[in-house]
């Protein structure tokens, strides 16, 4: 027998990828955790008969010969698998997108990728070897897609994730399905936690980033808490939150996202003994370890420790910097710079900066006699300067906000470098303008 299965509290691409392999390979047996995410089981409530797929417990483990373990790769996360853990005769595949490094199963065979999610590893083998799907199908693959690449938003997300989407968009998936289960209504504890979220919300500002820390004590069992965070990240527009939830005296569960690259929670969270992708993380944390207070701190420490290894405008700017004085001509100007095949030259006295001059100042010519005029009559005035210390997506986001290309690097009021569009685009995409 060859079965299927994947971690607890199943999300949707973990479903997913568990039907992508009985959709696959023919004959396989989808095992799917007793404890599933509450979108998961609405879905299963009217869907499950029509899949291949049983619970834990109505399997008999004395004839499996093959195991294919989906979205993980690790034996603690699996449900009621202990009985496979220790037997030489059982062939084990491992189709997974996480690169944690944790992974204590030992496989015979392994598709381990970074990619936006599991099942897009599927589909793209499913598109290999020309596997057509019903609509059924196609929508299943398509909310486990959707799910944890943030309707392909996450910055986890590749081409592959896309190609996997218009796949199954070619076979029929249905977006208001999709939709229907990615956004459950709420109900009126969700809505309450929401408004006490937003009311006690404790902001700190890393790098010009502001990060919102929350503790929400759970008298009950409460459903799709993570829609519930990324709501909450939305309406406070919040780069990253990070809220944490007391279940009880024993433990609480902490559950972030992120809507910006320089904030990577699945790299916090996995720090907590939890995981996820750098938009959308969780993490279980035992009280013994950790109390709620401790979390937060922890978090800190740990967002604090990776923005130090994070580049800053001195690790791209450009130097020395090529500066004229203002009883420079405008040709002078021009030829310094066609000879460096630069854009743009300051326009300095002693150590002070009185202006730029770009090549779009060139279009202001308009007669012959011009060019022969001090460059201090056609130099913007209006300088925008950085710290070296500032961070590539502020000097981004200055340039945006000014309508600039260029920005002096300025430190203890000393010209020490600029940063430019180029580098700017360069850092971030590895490419250069037009």
């Amino acid at each position: 027998m060859q079965i299927v299965t994947s971690h607890k509290n199943t999300d949707f691409d973990a479903l997913a990828s568990i039907i992508g392999i009985t959709i696959l390979f023919p004959g396989t047996l989808g095992v799917v955790p007793k404890m599933v995410n509450a979108n998961v089981d609405k879905f299963l409530s009217t869907h499950k008969t029509a899949f291949n797929i049983i619970p834990p417990n109505d399997l008999n483990f004395e004839n499996v010969t093959k195991l294919t373990v989906v979205d993980t790769d690790q034996w603690r996360r699996l449900d009621r698998m202990e009985k496979l853990r220790d037997r030489d005769d059982i062939e084990i595949h491992i189709w997974d997108h996480h690169m944690n490094g944790n992974g204590d199963i030992r496989w015979d065979w392994k598709c381990q990728e970074k990619i936006g999610a599991t099942v897009s590893l599927i589909i793209r083998e499913m598109r290999k070897q020309g596997v057509k799907l019903n609509p059924l199908d196609s929508t299943i693959l398509l909310l486990g897609l959707y799910e944890d690449t943030g309707h392909l938003t996450y910055r986890s997300t590749t081409p592959d994730d896309a190609y996997a989407a218009a796949y199954l968009l070619e076979n029929g998936a249905d977006l208001n399905i999709a939709a229907t289960f990615l956004n459950p209504p709420y109900e009126k504890i969700q809505k309450d936690i929401l408004f006490e979220m937003m009311r006690d919300t404790k902001s700190v500002s890393i790098d010009n980033r502001t990060i919102g820390m929350n503790t929400v004590t759970l008298d009950r069992k409460v459903t799709d808490l993570a829609v519930v965070v990324g709501m909450y990240r939305k309406i406070m527009n919040l780069d990253a939150v990070f809220v944490t939830f007391i279940n009880d005296n024993k433990s609480s569960t902490v559950i972030a996202r992120s809507g910006t690259d320089m904030i990577d929670v699945g790299a916090v969270m996995k720090e907590l003994g939890g995981g996820g992708h750098p938009g959308a993380a969780s993490a279980t944390v035992k009280t013994k370890d950790l109390s709620s207070p401790q979390i937060q701190e922890e978090i800190l420490r740990l967002l604090h420790s990776q923005h130090k290894e994070d580049a800053k405008i001195a690790d791209i700017m450009s130097f020395p910097v090529t500066q004229v004085p203002p009883t420079t001509t405008m040709r002078e100007v021009q030829q310094i710079m066609a000879a460096q095949k630069i854009r743009g030259v300051l326009v300095t006295e002693g150590e002070r900066i009185l202006g730029i001059v770009v090549l779009w100042d060139f279009k202001k010519i308009k007669q012959e006699r011009q060019w022969n005029m001090n460059v201090k009559a056609f130099m913007s005035r209006k300088i925008v300067s950085v710290p070296p210390d500032a961070l590539p997506v502020h000097a981004a986001e200055m340039m945006s906000e000014h309508d600039i290309g260029h920005l002096p690097v300025v430190h203890e009021g000393k010209l020490i470098g600029i940063v430019t569009r180029t580098d700017v685009l360069t850092y971030f995409y590895g490419i250069l303008p037009d």
